[in-house]
C-alpha cells in the first residue's frame, strides 16, 4: 500500500499571515499527529528567490516562518522539518528532472501564462521580466515532492496543476531510467479554507492584502478594521457568503460560534461590531502562540539547531536515494 506523505512548504518572502495559517500550517500540524503519515514541512527559501531579490528579506522571512511553525505547536519528533536549501539533493534532482521535463509542459504553467498575459496586456514582450526560476518553478516543486517519493500529496485546488506536472515528469523519468518514482496524487481537502484578504481578493503577500499572523493587539485591530465591507447600515441584514469578515470568522471559529455570527449577520450586526468580535476571536486564539513566537524570534540559535537536525533526518533518505538516481542516469564513478 502506498504510504501517505504530507509535504508543505511556505515561501520565504514575507511574514506568515492568517491565510498561511488556516490554509497550510494548521491542517499540516493536525495531519502530522495522525498515525501512518510521513510528514515533511519546509521553508521554501529557494522558491523565495524567484519572487524576491532582497537577501535581507528572504533571510528574515526564513526566521519568521520557522518560528511560526514551532510557535503553533509543530512537534519535530513526529515530522521532518527543514530548510529547502539545506538539502542539496533537491537541487541536484531538479536538474535531472529539468533534463526530462518538456518545455511545452512548462509553457502551460499558470504562473508563466499569467506573466505572459500581463505582459501582452501592457504591450510588452511576452517574456519581459520572466526568469528561468519563474519558468521552471514547477520542476523545483516536482523535485520537492519526488525527493521524498510520497504517493498522496495534500494540496489546495490552485496547486493541482503542479501535481499533474509532477506526475508527467516522474512518468517520463521512470520510462527512461526505470521505476524510481511513485506517481504522486493530489489529495484535496475541501474543509481547508482559502482566505480572502483585506481587499476581498485571495489573501496573498503578492497583493499586499494580508493580516500578518503575530501582530501585536493594536496592529491586529488596525488591520482587521481595514477589511473591505459594503455600505449596509446597522440593522440591515448582511450576506455572510459575500463577506470577508464572516469568511475569516468561519475559518477560525467553532461551529457554534459560526452559527451565532450567521445569526448576527441576519440581524444586521454593524460592521464595526462584527470586526470587533473578529478581533477578539483571533486575538484569543493567537495570544499564547504569539508569546511563544516572540520568544523564538529571540532564540535564532535554537531555530537553527532544530532546522539542522531536521535536515539530517531528511538527508538520511535523500542521500542514498539520490545516489541511486545518479547511477540510474549514468552519473557515477568508474570503479563503482
Amino acid at each position: 500500500m502506498t504510504r501517505e506523505t504530507h509535504l508543505t512548504g511556505i515561501t520565504t518572502t514575507g511574514s506568515p499571515h492568517l491565510g498561511n495559517y488556516v490554509g497550510a500550517i494548521r491542517p499540516a500540524i493536525a495531519a502530522s499527529q495522525q498515525p501512518g503519515i510521513d510528514a515533511y514541512y519546509f521553508l521554501a527559501d529557494l522558491h523565495g528567490l524567484i519572487k524576491c531579490q532582497r537577501p535581507e528579506l528572504v533571510h528574515q522571512s526564513s526566521l519568521e516562518v520557522a518560528a511560526t511553525w514551532l510557535a503553533l505547536g509543530l512537534n519535530t519528533d513526529n515530522v521532518v522539518f527543514y530548510r529547502q536549501s539545506d538539502i542539496p539533493e533537491i537541487t541536484e534532482l531538479c536538474w535531472l528532472l529539468n533534463c526530462v521535463a518538456a518545455k511545452g509542459l512548462m509553457n502551460r504553467a499558470h504562473a508563466y501564462k499569467d506573466a505572459v498575459q500581463n505582459n501582452e496586456a501592457a504591450g510588452e514582450d511576452p517574456d519581459f521580466g520572466v526568469t528561468m526560476g519563474l519558468f521552471s518553478y514547477p520542476v523545483l516543486m516536482t523535485a520537492d515532492i519526488l525527493m521524498f517519493n510520497g504517493g498522496r500529496v495534500p494540496v489546495g485546488r490552485d496547486q493541482i496543476q503542479h501535481i499533474e506536472m509532477a506526475r508527467d515528469i516522474a512518468q517520463r523519468f521512470n520510462h527512461l531510467y526505470g521505476e524510481h518514482f511513485v506517481l504522486p496524487e493530489a489529495v484535496i481537502d475541501n474543509s481547508v479554507a482559502v482566505l480572502q484578504g483585506l481587499d476581498g481578493r485571495k489573501m496573498s503577500k503578492s497583493y499586499g492584502n494580508t493580516i500578518p499572523l503575530f501582530l501585536n493587539e493594536k496592529q491586529l485591530k488596525k488591520h482587521i478594521n481595514k477589511i473591505k465591507t459594503n455600505l449596509l447600515e446597522p440593522g440591515e441584514p448582511k450576506d455572510p457568503e459575500t463577506s470577508t469578515v464572516f469568511q475569516i470568522w468561519q475559518a477560525l471559529a467553532a461551529s457554534e460560534q459560526t452559527e451565532y455570527m450567521r445569526g448576527e449577520f441576519a440581524n444586521g450586526i454593524a460592521w464595526g461590531e462584527a470586526k470587533k468580535q473578529l478581533f477578539e476571536l483571533i486575538n484569543n486564539q493567537l495570544a499564547a502562540p504569539r508569546e511563544r513566537y516572540n520568544e523564538l524570534m529571540e532564540s535564532p540559535a535554537f531555530i537553527e539547531k532544530t532546522l539542522r537536525e531536521g535536515a539530517e533526518k531528511a538527508r538520511d533518505y535523500s542521500r542514498p536515494f539520490m545516489a541511486r538516481l545518479r547511477k540510474a542516469s549514468g552519473i557515477y564513478g568508474f570503479t563503482e
